[in-house]
């Protein structure tokens, strides 16, 4: 039942709803659960969320990009995320803007390899310094 919860709220957290995962999996592991279980459900969670950002990004692109076209700082927007969009991508595992930054990397359609290497990797990077500082 602990992995469920803290699976849920990795998912959640890396949506664009206020949850903290590094709070869910401090708590799983200071319940004793497994360092290693608690890891792969946590990444698991997230990296499935973002996946699904990018793809709500991905086929919210023709509606989104023509109101972003509309206005000077939508078209500048579009325009930094083009130039940068694989740099934003290291920037994904922050809280706040990195949640967002999946949504669009799906939206510029960013190769989904690279966009689930880069941004899953980090996702799974930070959960285990958090585990290896824990």
């Amino acid at each position: 039942m602990a992995e469920f919860a803290l699976f849920v709220s990795a998912f959640l957290a890396a949506t664009l709803l206020p949850f903290s995962s590094e709070v869910a999996f401090v708590a799983a592991l200071s319940s004793d659960m497994n360092p290693l279980i608690a890891l792969i459900v946590a990444s698991t969670g997230n990296v499935l969320a973002i996946i699904v950002n990018y793809i709500i990004g991905f086929w919210l692109r023709e509606k989104t990009e023509a109101k972003l076209m509309t206005n000077k700082t939508g078209r500048k927007a579009l325009v930094l995320g083009k130039k940068y969009g694989y740099w934003g991508l290291f920037l994904s595992w922050l809280p706040i803007i990195g949640d967002p930054l999946t949504f669009v990397a799906g939206l510029l359609r960013i190769n989904f390899f690279w966009f689930v290497i880069i941004a899953g990797g980090l996702r799974v990077g930070r959960y285990l310094l958090i585990g290896l500082f824990f």
